[in-house]
């Protein structure tokens, strides 16, 4: 904080102001760490396929809330704490000492005017937060296609000023404000699968491929073309920008220009994209081919580089992905997975993202011995391959500030030794 007293942003608290000040001179501070360069190299020579110290990553999940250092938010602005939120948390994970990469700048979303199929079901709730819900899905029937809206790309660009304007009046000229003007229907939101299942449900789109192929062919179509419209409309805008990348890790290398913010008119050839098919995990490879990668294939094609899979086991279909996606860089090995057979597979062709379950990492006790036992046996399968470690869908800690920290050092003793 300057000696000098700065303006307060009009409409907005002083406290809020002061809050959010203090927090991005501390996220620069951790920003322009040296290490970051590091780690910003480390990730390039990863994705370029050389043969390095892999990176590891914790990605996230429910237990920001048991953190109480990022958890305590003193904003009343919703839109402020929204930031507050993410600098909070950026802070306290430099704690972690993981390979994540603070970049030095701030980004607000654009506010877009289509963000759904135009159509919603029911979801019961119950009353626990965290608990799981129900879905009454919006499609009972495909002959409910005709309901659905075709999606489209339009930025309401006074209400993304205005988000921009207030955040701009709190932190002035300390840090710069990347405005992201990519199209809603990006990473799990267009990779078609995630939607099948909300509008249509698992065991309901699962029977359609025996029951109705063509009506479910029908629909995947409907939905690719208007996810592709999407991306195109935003192109021909100018929508696309160097932070406009999607890949689950961090997003550099692989010859593609590298995040840099306010970088309009990026064609899709220079970008990251990311699909998953979770909801096709119990999928015959012949009929995730048939049913989705067919389909994803067209928006996955115009993009640079393509990092495929979260949570799905894809040990049965690494030879499906490689025929089929020739951009492809990255493959998720999701704790479901066989290593060993997905190792063998993937060779060094491509990025290996192995990801060991978190109940058994850190959800469920913290077990060192049993961190090791499980981390060790994959990394004999992955020895000699490019790969990464990420931990991600962490549930909960138990209440334990410190354990990610320690899961952190465990691990990156075993894979330095690799």
């Amino acid at each position: 904080m300057s000696a000098t007293v700065e303006p307060m942003a009009a409409g907005v608290r002083i406290a809020d102001c002061e809050v959010i000040r203090r927090l991005v001179d501390r996220y620069l501070e951790l920003a322009y760490d040296p290490v970051m360069d590091e780690r910003r190299d480390l990730w390039r020579r990863l994705h370029n396929l050389e043969r390095v110290r892999p990176p590891i990553w914790v990605r996230g999940g429910r237990f920001w809330d048991e953190i109480t250092e990022a958890n305590a938010l003193e904003c009343e602005d919703p839109f402020l704490r929204g930031q507050e939120k993410m600098l909070r948390q950026s802070i306290h994970r430099f704690g972690f000492n993981d390979d994540y990469i603070v970049e030095p700048w701030l980004t607000v979303r654009a506010a877009l005017r289509c963000r759904d199929w135009g159509v919603h079901g029911q979801r019961t709730r119950p009353a626990a937060s965290h608990g799981a819900w129900k879905d009454e899905y919006p499609l009972q029937d495909l002959a409910d296609i005709g309901k659905l809206r075709m999606p489209f790309h339009e930025i309401d660009e006074a209400a993304t000023q205005a988000r921009v304007d207030k955040l701009r009046d709190v932190v002035g000229d300390r840090i710069e404000i990347d405005v992201d003007r990519s199209p809603a229907y990006v990473s799990f939101a267009g990779d078609l699968s995630t939607a099948l299942g909300r509008l249509r449900g698992i065991e309901n789109f699962m029977l359609d491929m025996y029951d109705n192929p063509g009506g479910l062919h029908r629909l995947m179509a409907f939905m690719r073309d208007g996810v592709l419209a999407t991306h195109d409309q935003a192109e021909a805008a100018g929508d696309w920008g160097l932070t406009s990348h999607q890949n689950q890790a961090m997003t550099y290398g692989a010859g593609l220009p590298e995040p840099k913010p306010n970088t309009r008119g990026v064609p899709r050839a220079q970008l990251w994209a990311y699909a998953a098919a979770q909801e096709f995990t119990l999928v015959s490879p012949q009929f995730h081919e048939e049913f989705l990668l067919r389909y994803q294939m067209p928006i996955l094609a115009p993009f640079g580089m393509v990092a495929y899979g979260c949570c799905e086991d894809l040990s049965n279909k690494i030879d499906m992905l490689r025929r089929n996606l020739p951009n492809l860089r990255r493959i998720a090995v999701a704790p479901a997975a066989n290593v060993r057979r997905c190792a063998e597979q993937i060779g060094t062709d491509y990025v290996i993202c192995y990801r060991p379950s978190p109940a058994d990492m850190v959800c469920c006790g913290y077990d060192e011995g049993r961190i090791r036992r499980i981390v060790g046996d994959a990394l004999e399968s992955l020895c000699g391959k490019v790969f990464d470690v990420m931990l991600k869908d962490i549930d909960t800690v138990q209440g334990d500030q410190d354990r990610l920290r320690r899961w952190v050092a465990v691990v990156r003793t075993m894979v330095e030794a690799v």
